[in-house]
């Protein structure tokens, strides 16, 4: 029974923080990379950030970057995103995915958490 439940959506006003968890079971959480995604309205799903097996390295999309942190913590099976200065262009519902690497198995998503940034 895999689950990747997230949680800590909300209101923020824009300047404002926001942090997400994603709580995950029913897999090998160490084995795979993890991401958060967001889709706004009437757009793509877009890949916000990522981060390796054990956290030693991270990657985030330009329009997050220096604004948004991804972390995780193994023993927890729990990845986590926190977002400082929110932007209203930062709306959307986040929702966090599990990466089998090298093609290994399937993947696995969360079903989202909605982030509104309005003043």
């Amino acid at each position: 029974q895999v689950q990747l439940v997230e949680s800590g959506g909300g209101l923020v006003q824009p300047g404002g923080s926001l942090t997400l968890s994603c709580a995950a079971s029913g897999f090998t959480f160490s084995s795979y990379f993890m991401s958060w995604y967001r889709q706004a309205p009437g757009k793509g799903r877009e890949l916000v950030a990522s981060i390796t097996y054990t956290g030693d390295s991270s990657n985030y999309a330009d329009s997050v970057k220096g604004r948004f942190t991804i972390s995780r913590d193994n023993a927890k099976n729990t990845v986590y995103l926190q977002m400082n200065t929110l932007k209203v262009e930062d709306t959307a519902v986040y929702s966090c995915y599990a990466d089998a690497p090298w093609d290994s198995g399937p993947g696995y998503w969360g079903q989202g958490t909605q982030v509104t940034v309005s003043s």
